[in-house]
């Protein structure tokens, strides 16, 4: 019995290549030297990149979302000293917002709740926002601070605080959060959920819209099928994190709370939380699309019966991907300010349109990369496709900017009209760009390459097979007998599918080859990859204007706020009033200046005349402000004797502007005495 020699394993340097032929030691295959997939991997991983540093640069810088609504105005004011304790503390807004319990709080200066702790009453009154609270009787003198927390019409959450002095300021314990709402880690979560919801939302749509109209035999290309349901996954993700965020997100901050069960029955109850859930529901519809397109569509061979299918498939796919969009439209800045009815439908036109093209361009991306069959016809398709998207955008951008912005100095002044401005130039070098893949478009042809260069390839892989072949049969025979218990019958089905592989190998070898040869479709890829990046950055700009306080809110805002607390340019207060206390020598006239006749503090001065014209000296004189259409008052002021019938008082501190009334008690005797009055605007 002679003993078998062991079966010599295959030296790395002589080991077949997937195409059959040896390779030279220390020189890579073809195949595995330029590897087909390459390419597309390669730029899937560029874009993401851009995508994460870009969004990285942006979240950086935005901070916690800028919200819609903002406070315009409050009673007291910020920083006003009353006289005695007002009965309710009031809230004016910008928009509509959404309150709760402990919406508002006022602390005292041991930050103890000041307020009676029921939810904010709702005192609103036509196109004013107005929320307040009441104060619990008897509060002592002091520093109170009002903190206010809500979410805006647009899901934004806002919060702020201010403080009043009752009687004299004080010290105060108070120690408000350091953190702004809808920051912090949760913030920062939230916010790129967002961004990759919207690239999901792209990816979906587009790609989707793609196939559907633009190549339908790509339903049976794998990468394509990929990329759409991706886009679905995506989404959907991102969607169920915003859902279980949004409550410490708006709320606490922590990522505990994210499994809080009040909470999130707390945020399916809001505006927000509901289109959430109707994005989810009709996500569920969008698998059923995708079941069909990629499934009975994609298989579908009669001309007829895929037409039909067709129109089926664009109406129900038409109106999941617009109401997805609507889930958007219904819960941000286009819910609320002016026009809300008409920006509520443009703006699920304008997210449509950019899913088309956006969503477009990077499945033409992938099936360029990744699909070396498609068509010329099916890019030309695209632009037709990209070029009305672009019409849409912008007609609708136009409008959105216009509602948003409304002035130029908004458009240069505010952080929205900033961003809009970089928006615009992106959407700019975007189709410029367009321009040169049009270009290209027009330049590509489906002819199939010349005979000579067909029957070479045929030769080239004919000698391929037969080197194969040989070399098979080389190894066969360097391998020798069998292995022990292995019968030829075992081999051959071995040597048939290695065999299959390597025609695998060399038919996609040769189409790269055929299509790299393609001087226009190289161009195309390189000039669709280029458009590909700027909508990376596009899309992340876009995203974060929707988390931006429009600029037309933000000056209003502004402005109201600088009318609420600015001082009044009315001048000086003048008031000659004439008395009679009755008695000898009772009658005069009192004159008084208040000056500069503005809230906060002033400068007042009391003359008194007699009859005679003469000044007049009087016992005892008291001064008294009262603002009674917000029950401020009365107001004593003791002013100190200067001269022979001339009074005056420094520091006189009036709250605020408003129709006030100043009451005079004049004593020119121990029993003759009188108090006049008269009202007065100040501010």
């Amino acid at each position: 019995m002679t003993a078998t020699a062991p079966r010599p394993r295959p030296s790395r340097t002589g080991q077949p290549s997937r195409t059959g032929r040896p390779s030279p030691a220390g020189r890579p295959s073809p195949i595995r030297g330029r590897s087909p997939i390459r390419g597309p991997f390669a730029a899937v991983a560029l874009l993401a990149a851009l995508f994460s540093l870009v969004s990285g640069l942006l979240l950086a810088g935005a901070g916690p979302a800028a919200a819609h609504a903002a406070l315009t105005g409050s009673d007291p004011q910020d920083g006003a000293v009353v006289a005695t304790a007002p009965k309710e503390v009031t809230l004016t807004f910008s928009e509509a917002i959404a309150v709760g319990d402990g919406s508002i709080r006022v602390l005292d200066p041991s930050s103890k709740r000041a307020d009676t702790g029921v939810e904010p009453k709702d005192l609103s009154d036509g196109s004013t926002v107005r929320y307040g609270v009441e104060l619990l009787p008897g509060l002592p003198d002091g520093t109170y601070t009002v903190a206010w927390q809500a979410i805006s019409a647009d899901s934004h959450p806002i919060s702020g605080a201010f403080t009043f002095s009752i009687g004299a300021p004080s010290e105060t314990t108070v120690a408000l959060p350091s953190e702004e709402v809808g920051g912090g880690a949760v913030g920062t979560v939230y916010g790129i959920a967002r961004y990759i919801a919207y690239a999901g939302f792209i990816l979906l749509v587009g790609g989707a819209a793609f196939v559907l109209g633009c190549w339908p035999r790509g339903a049976t290309a794998r990468p394509m099928q990929r990329l759409v349901v991706r886009g679905w996954i995506t989404l959907t993700a991102t969607t169920l994190a915003m859902l279980l965020l949004r409550n410490p997100y708006t709320g606490s901050g922590k990522f505990a709370d994210a499994f809080d069960l009040d909470g999130l029955q707390a945020v399916l109850d809001t505006k927000p939380g509901a289109a959430l859930v109707s994005r989810l529901l009709l996500l569920g519809a969008a698998a059923l699309f995708i079941a069909v397109l990629f499934g009975t569509y994609a298989r579908r061979e009669d001309a007829v019966e895929k037409r039909d299918l067709t129109f089926g498939l664009a109406v129900g796919g038409g109106v999941v991907a617009a109401g997805i969009a609507a889930t958007w439209a219904m819960s941000e800045h286009a819910s609320t300010g002016i026009q809300a009815g008409i920006a509520m439908p443009v703006d699920v036109l304008h997210l449509l349109a950019v899913a088309a093209w956006l969503g477009g361009l990077v499945s033409l991306l992938v099936a360029l990369y990744r699909t070396p069959d498609i068509g010329s016809e099916a890019v030309r398709r695209f632009s037709r496709v990209a070029f009305g998207s672009v019409l849409v955008l912008a007609a609708t951008g136009i409008y959105q900017s216009w509602r948003q912005v409304g002035s130029w100095s908004a458009l240069t002044g505010t952080r929205y009209g900033q961003l809009l401005i970089v928006k615009v130039a992106l959407i700019a070098l975007l189709l410029a760009v367009a321009w040169f893949s049009r270009r290209w478009t027009g330049r590509l042809t489906d002819a199939p390459v010349s005979v000579g260069a067909s029957e070479a390839s045929v030769a080239s892989e004919a000698s391929a097979s037969s080197v194969t072949s040989q070399a098979s049969g080389a190894s066969v025979a360097s391998e020798g007998a069998a292995e022990p218990g292995e019968t030829a019958d075992d081999v051959a089905p071995e040597r048939a599918a290695q065999l299959a592989r390597q025609r695998a190998a060399l038919t996609a070898t040769k189409k790269k080859r055929i299509r790299d040869a393609d001087a226009e479709r190289s161009g195309l890829r390189r000039s669709v990859l280029a458009e590909a990046a700027i909508a990376v950055v596009l899309l992340a700009v876009t995203t974060l204007l929707t988390s931006t306080e429009p600029g037309r809110t933000e000056e209003e805002a502004k402005g109201a706020s600088a009318a609420a607390t600015a001082p009044a340019a009315s001048g000086p207060v003048n008031l000659s009033m004439p008395f009679d206390t009755g008695g000898q020598n009772g009658k005069g006239t009192v004159r008084i200046d208040i000056d500069p006749g503005r809230s906060g503090a002033n400068e007042l001065h009391v003359w008194i005349d007699g009859s005679d014209g003469k000044p007049m000296d009087v016992p005892e004189l008291k001064v008294a402000l009262t603002l009674e259409a917000q029950e401020i008052g009365p107001l004593p002021v003791a002013p100190d004797r200067l001269a022979e019938g001339h009074w005056s008082a420094s520091n006189v501190q009036i709250p605020m502007t408003g129709e006030w009334k100043v009451d005079v008690t004049v004593r020119t005797s121990d029993i003759d005495q009188v108090t006049i009055d008269k009202t007065v605007k100040i501010g």
